[in-house]
């Protein structure tokens, strides 16, 4: 139903400014009640860490940032949400305008700067919301003015076990300062090593596990790439992010003006680097750790290219912009329609041309 009226939406929401529109777009999901999460093929499910995917097209962090609306979302067909960034103290993020439509690339440049309704808000929705069917993730970051950003982590990792399926450690947005720095391989050890024990101890007794991502930026040297994914590894972590947005501006975008702003770009221009990113870090963990593809994913050719580089489950959001809802059954039904053509199943396409799609 939503999907079928987006076309008529979309001038409408397309004329106001892209933060007013999302507004909106929140406000009138939360209008709806919770609906069921609708039945999927099974040759769509993907079994990772203990944890059942009805199907493997997740909605990435970002749409949904303050936990309002995760199972109106479910409803709309994703196999899972990550919610957030999620920080310990109510912050507002950086100064609007701050996020950017680059209509004839597909693409958004945002410098949201983790505005947060901070993380006991955040608790209280989630808590509203246990027993509910539907796999719920929530990304964490530290706040911008916090002079120690391993323990906000630590924080919102101990307050929101129980609460999420699994929660992503974002080290690589661009728009709080220093951030990316935690990427280093000292600081990540320290903070995974901590954020792990504070998991173990918070779930301590729990009948699942809460299960912990690492999402990593798509601008890292390859060296830097081994340092992060040997670090993830000896954590033992329970997969990758790849990847968030990119400071980079290809020479490629057509929106010239726009693409002088600040912030990460995301959309089709990320496609092909966030896609070899994904590929050379399948090429070095293999099956030992699941990866996630995130960047550009607008089409079932798309998302079935990310699959064959590496990643085991998706995550879009910039093309739900300007194609809306639609898109995500769409995709679910290309995975399908290869997996008949083929005859293969969709944990055998995982990877499958990793080695070409690097570029080697």
């Amino acid at each position: 139903m939503i999907g079928a009226l987006f076309p008529l939406a979309k001038p409408l929401l397309h004329a106001l400014d892209p933060e007013t529109a999302h507004q909106m777009t929140i406000r009138g999901l939360s209008l709806l009640p919770p609906g069921p999460v609708p039945a999927d093929d099974p040759r769509l499910g993907v079994d990772l860490f203990g944890k059942r995917f009805t199907n493997p097209v997740g909605l990435a962090p970002g749409f949904d940032k303050q936990c309002e609306v995760p199972d109106q979302l479910l409803a709309l067909g994703f196999g899972f949400v990550e919610l957030g960034g999620v920080v310990p103290k109510a912050q507002p993020g950086n100064p609007r305008p701050r996020v950017f439509r680059l209509p004839r690339d597909g693409a958004i440049i945002n410098r949201f700067g983790l505005n947060s309704d901070g993380l006991a808000a955040a608790r209280r929705r989630l808590e509203s919301r246990r027993g509910r069917p539907g796999t719920v993730g929530v990304n964490i970051g530290a706040n911008k003015d916090s002079t120690d950003r391993i323990a906000d982590y630590v924080q919102c990792v101990r307050e929101l076990c129980g609460l999420a399926d699994f929660l992503t450690i974002n080290v690589s947005s661009p728009n709080t300062p220093g951030l990316r720095d935690l990427q280093g391989e000292a600081f990540l050890d320290d903070l995974l090593a901590r954020c792990i024990e504070a998991r173990d101890g918070a779930d301590a007794g729990a009948s699942a596990r809460t299960a912990i991502f690492l999402k990593i930026a798509p601008d890292i040297a390859l060296d830097g790439l081994d340092a992060m994914l040997a670090t993830a590894l000896k954590r033992r972590i329970d997969a990758v992010i790849v990847s968030n947005t990119t400071v980079a501006r290809p020479a490629s975008l057509r929106e010239t003006d726009l693409a002088r702003e600040t912030g990460g770009l995301s959309g089709a221009p990320l496609f092909g680097p966030s896609t070899r990113l994904l590929a050379e870090a399948y090429l070095r963990v293999g099956r030992d750790l699941p990866l996630i593809g995130v960047g550009g994913i607008d089409s079932p050719q798309a998302a079935l290219t990310k699959i064959r580089a590496g990643a085991s489950l998706l995550q879009l959001y910039s093309a739900l912009i300007y194609q809306g809802p639609g898109l995500i059954p769409r995709i679910k039904a290309g995975i399908l329609d290869e997996v008949a053509r083929t005859g293969a199943s969709l944990a055998s396409l995982i990877g499958s041309e990793a080695q070409a799609l690097a570029g080697r």
